[in-house]
């Protein structure tokens, strides 16, 4: 799995959640269609009257999550901008999504404005699997984000943690281990751990 396969599954999809926050920190979650993907960059657009262009001009950032028939999920989030050449990436994006003439006949469509991300983290979540399977991948320079739990050295071997797992990807050793690709990040071992030795990876 790479980040231009993650990136294609959301123009699969399609239909996709975009979170933003407004004005007064609340969040906001809308469906929108994700327009075009090419070169690790995902491209959609939206009307310049419309509260969720507001948000991404003053934030720069938007969040993505959609799921496919398959439970494969994957979750994007990164810095948004606002493309020059405003007719030129709309005229595009209509050839490649035609149902759009009928949202925005002829010049209409020019009310929209058009965004592209190519800065961002993915994360891959295959629910279809057993056990699940989790990558988290990068677009552009943004740099990885450490999530989910590890096992530090004050671990005393108890085995408790892999007993509770749910996913039994927890590996027995000094100290235990746990198979980053198969875990939920849901702390049930770190909830669990008699020796409080299993940390979020980013309080390491």
């Amino acid at each position: 799995m790479n980040a231009q396969t993650c990136l294609q599954l959301l123009r699969e999809i399609k239909d996709a959640a975009f979170a933003t926050v407004d004005e007064n920190g609340i969040p906001q979650v809308r469906i929108i269609d994700v327009m075009l993907v090419e070169e690790d960059a995902l491209y959609f657009c939206t009307a310049r009257g419309k509260d969720f262009f507001r948000q991404l001009i003053q934030t720069g950032q938007v969040a993505i999550t959609g799921m496919n028939r398959d439970f494969q999920m994957i979750r994007l989030h990164g810095k948004v901008q606002k493309l020059p050449d405003q007719k030129k990436w709309i005229d595009r994006i209509f050839q490649y999504n035609p149902s759009m003439n009928h949202v925005y006949p002829g010049e209409s469509r020019y009310i929209l404005e058009p965004f592209c991300i190519t800065t961002g983290q993915i994360e891959f979540f295959d629910l279809g699997k057993q056990p699940i399977y989790r990558q988290s991948l990068s677009i552009g320079q943004s740099c990885s984000e450490k999530k989910g739990f590890t096992i530090t050295d004050s671990c005393i071997g108890c085995g408790h943690c892999s007993i509770v797992c749910p996913q039994h990807c927890i590996c027995e050793g000094s100290p235990y281990t746990i198979e980053q690709s198969h875990c939920l990040h849901c702390g049930l071992c770190a909830e669990q751990c008699p020796s409080l030795a299993i940390k979020r990876k980013r309080e390491v």
